[in-house]
C-alpha cells in the first residue's frame, strides 16, 4: 500500500471516528441534539426518539467507515452513505428553513453541507489513491 493510500485511509478513519463521536453524543443527549437543530419539541419524548435514531445512524456509518479503513476493505460505500445522510440532513434543513431557529439553521446547514463535501472529497481521494489515478 502506498504512502498516499495510507494517509487517505487514516483521514477516512478520522472522519468515521468523528461521526461515531457525534452519534454517541446524540445517543447520550438526544434532546440536546434535536433542540440544536430544530428547536424544542413537545413532547420531549419525540425529540429523544429522533435524536437516538440520528445517533444510531451516525454510529453505524462511522464504525463501518473506521473498520473498513483499518482493515483494507473498500471504504467508498461508507463514505457515500455518510455523505448521502448528511446531504439529506442539509436538504431537510433547507426545506424547513423558515420554521427552524434562525441562527442554528445556518450552523446546521454549514455542518451538514461541509460534511457532505468532505465525504465527497475523501471518496475522490480514495478513488485517486486506490484506483487508476495513482
Amino acid at each position: 500500500m502506498s504512502e498516499s493510500t495510507i494517509t487517505v485511509r487514516r483521514l477516512t478513519a478520522l472522519s468515521g471516528a468523528l461521526r461515531v463521536g457525534v452519534g454517541l453524543f446524540a445517543l447520550a443527549k438526544p434532546n440536546t441534539l434535536v433542540t440544536l437543530w430544530v428547536g424544542r419539541l413537545r413532547p420531549q419524548k419525540s425529540s429523544a426518539v429522533l435524536g437516538r435514531a440520528l445517533g444510531a445512524r451516525d454510529v453505524a456509518i462511522g464504525a463501518g467507515t473506521v473498520t473498513s479503513a483499518f482493515s483494507d476493505q473498500p471504504v467508498t460505500g461508507w463514505l457515500v452513505a455518510g455523505g448521502t445522510a448528511d446531504a439529506v440532513d442539509a436538504l431537510a434543513t433547507v426545506g424547513s428553513w423558515r420554521r427552524l431557529p434562525r441562527v442554528r439553521r445556518g450552523l446546521v446547514l454549514a455542518a451538514a453541507g461541509g460534511s457532505t463535501a468532505a465525504a465527497a472529497a475523501l471518496a475522490a481521494l480514495v478513488a485517486w489513491t486506490e484506483g487508476t489515478g495513482r
